[in-house]
């Protein structure tokens, strides 16, 4: 579970992690959607790109210390993210996530 320590929310109950290189290397390709709820955790991610995605996601990029140092809201199929240069890791999430859960930067996540 990922919630979201400083407004006291949920920002998915159900967590994968993208472990090795070739997880991380595929992300979400291939999937036709996120289910309400769901996340990715992408390791060692300070950006992501959306080549030959299928819909829309929110992203959430954390530093070290479980901070929010980045947002992406609704990042659209074949585009790029900005580069969060502090990010530690990356949460994708089904797009609507961010505004739900109340999450901004600076708030502490809590996975």
């Amino acid at each position: 579970m990922i919630c979201n320590a400083t407004r006291d929310t949920v920002i998915a109950s159900s967590v994968e992690t993208a472990r090795n290189f070739w997880q991380r290397s595929k992300g979400l390709l291939g999937r036709t959607q996120l289910p309400l709820n769901h996340a990715l955790v992408i390791p060692h991610c300070e950006s992501i790109h959306m080549f030959f995605m299928k819909f829309p996601i929110d992203v959430i990029f954390c530093d070290r210390k479980d901070k929010v140092v980045g947002l992406c809201e609704g990042i659209k199929p074949f585009r790029l993210s900005p580069v969060f240069f502090r990010a530690s890791y990356a949460i994708e999430l089904p797009a609507g996530t961010i505004i739900a859960s109340q999450t901004r930067i600076g708030d502490q996540v809590r996975l």
